[in-house]
């Protein structure tokens, strides 16, 4: 797993640095979205969250720190839902409860994956190489439940395949973040699940 980069801060009080850091964040997708990176400031951002530009720098040093914690959240959420499901339990039933909750999470936080993918060329070159490890660990967690189907038998699908298969997921699921747009006029989000993994598994399985 990946060691966590630290953001520092003048507060010591854990609780009240993640309640502040999770209003910085909110404000700041909302803002980033609207106006784009580099033409928000870290006072509109502070006004947004609902505090002094004074109490946000008590909380980071730059405007890079927030993008940072923007891109960290989705990746601590991600990991966080999946991690408790039987996703490597070898049967189609487990793996298909987590593309279910992954797609569900983007649909959650669409606004944040767009932000992400569009901003995170502007994180200093540790940060942008500490998110894209993240980002290589998620892949990862499917990567081993659908090589637990494969060995089980439950999936027909060559060993070199695993891995395309695995980012196959997670950018079909991504895709809901960008495509919402067009998608939501043909699609509710349990209808856009039901046709992407009606779609993978009949080419892993055969059918």
């Amino acid at each position: 797993m990946t060691g966590k980069r630290e953001v520092k801060s003048s507060v010591k009080d854990e609780k009240l640095i993640e309640m502040r850091r999770e209003q910085m964040i909110q404000g700041a997708v909302k803002l980033f979205k609207e106006k784009g990176f580099h033409r928000t400031t870290t006072r509109e951002i502070a006004k947004e969250a609902g505090f002094s530009i004074g109490t946000l720098y008590e909380y980071i040093r730059t405007k890079e720190d927030i993008l940072f914690l923007v891109c960290d959240s989705i990746y601590d959420e991600v990991l966080n839902r999946l991690s408790v499901l039987a996703i490597e339990d070898g049967t189609i039933a487990g793996l298909k409860s987590a593309i279910q909750q992954y797609f569900s999470l983007i649909d959650d936080m669409s606004d944040e994956f767009v932000v992400m993918y569009q901003e995170s060329k502007s994180l200093p070159k540790d940060a942008l190489k500490y998110v894209l490890k993240k980002e290589m660990e998620m892949v990862a967690l499917f990567e081993k439940g659908l090589q637990s189907c494969a060995d089980s038998g439950e999936l027909r699908i060559k060993q070199e395949d695993v891995k395309i298969a695995a980012h196959h997921v997670v950018v079909q699921g991504q895709m809901w973040a960008f495509r919402r747009w067009a998608l939501q006029a043909n699609y509710t989000i349990e209808e856009y699940i039901e046709v992407q993994t009606d779609q993978l598994f009949r080419g892993l399985v055969g059918e």
